[in-house]
């Protein structure tokens, strides 16, 4: 019998923009009778551990939830620990990040930041801005619907200096008023820990995403998981609002 030859099946590329809210370092602590700051830092491990891999996978762009808007109710020493670990991070990764060819960004509000930390942002910023093997953009004191009101705020600015008309404004219009202007939405977000909720991260951006939701905790988080939630992501078909049609149409 003729066998038909068969044309290669090309496997499906992985995301080109990933996006991650990195939860669960409370959990991992207490889990280990361990303070909560302490799961914090090995989160920071997961970090490294994460873009490493996304760069090596092929990902161009990597967004992260490093500290929401919402997190400034929790308790002091936390939320110091948060920024020492962000300071500790770009002191000891930046030049190590530079070389490999990652460019950083940080999006979000830094009215309410100390000057070191503005300064430590700028810094990593510069230093990567020519960089583009990876963009690895962190979320920093960061919210969905603040991003939004901002943009409505910049919006309406414009178009009461008469930079802008009122019917000129569009969804392509308003992307280009977010802190994101300059990358394309995220193709998959994902949420370790378990939890399942957007959690006010990327709130317009995401209108189209893929969803993954892992119960690995986020200090556990490495590249199998990340490896795990392509392969989900693979068997996803995404229609952006449309439907299948029938291949013999």
């Amino acid at each position: 019998m003729l066998k038909l030859a068969q044309t290669p099946v090309e496997p499906t590329p992985v995301p080109q923009h990933v996006a991650i809210i990195m939860d669960g370092n409370g959990r991992w602590a207490r889990a280990r009778g361990l303070p909560r700051t302490l799961g914090h830092r090995e989160g920071v491990e997961a970090l490294r551990r994460t873009v490493e891999a996304a760069g090596k996978m092929g990902v161009k762009y990597l967004t992260v939830f490093g500290f929401s808007t919402e997190n400034w109710t929790r308790p002091v020493e936390e939320v110091d620990a948060l920024f020492e670990l962000m300071r500790l991070y770009v002191a000891k990764d930046l030049e190590r990040l530079v070389k490999e060819g990652v460019c950083i960004r940080v999006i979000g509000g830094r009215e309410s930041l100390a000057p070191d930390v503005r300064d430590i942002i700028v810094r990593a910023e510069q230093r990567s801005a020519h960089n583009s093997a990876l963009r690895l953009t962190v979320a920093f004191n960061y919210g969905g619907r603040s991003e939004i009101v901002r943009a409505v705020q910049r919006i309406a600015a414009d178009v009461k200096a008469g930079v802008l008309a009122p019917e000129a404004i569009s969804a392509d219009t308003f992307d280009l008023y977010l802190y994101t202007h300059d990358m394309p939405s995220p193709d998959l977000v994902i949420r370790t820990s378990g939890e399942q909720r957007i959690s006010n991260f990327l709130l317009w951006q995401a209108a189209y995403a893929e969803f993954i939701f892992l119960d690995v905790l986020w200090p556990d988080f490495d590249q199998a998981a990340l490896e795990s939630a392509f392969h989900e992501y693979r068997q996803r078909d995404r229609r952006f609002g449309g439907v299948i049609r029938d291949a013999t149409n």
